[in-house]
């Protein structure tokens, strides 16, 4: 925050580099947050769709 946020001498060539930095790890951040729960979420349902087509062909058939 102080390379995107700092005043004084020089800081006009510096102050791009510090918002590129700020922005590239609040983006990433966010970007984390939101797609690893989606991508967990994706994969439980197709263990789950998969999972009870598989037990239901191994189940053999009892006889009433």
């Amino acid at each position: 925050m102080p390379l995107a946020l700092g005043t004084g001498i020089g800081s006009e060539l510096r102050r791009p580099l510090g918002i590129a930095m700020v922005g590239g790890l609040l983006l990433s951040q966010a970007l984390t947050l939101y797609t690893t729960p989606v991508i967990y979420i994706f994969f439980d349902r197709l263990g789950q769709r998969f999972g009870t087509a598989r037990a239901a062909r191994a189940e053999p058939a009892t006889p009433a």
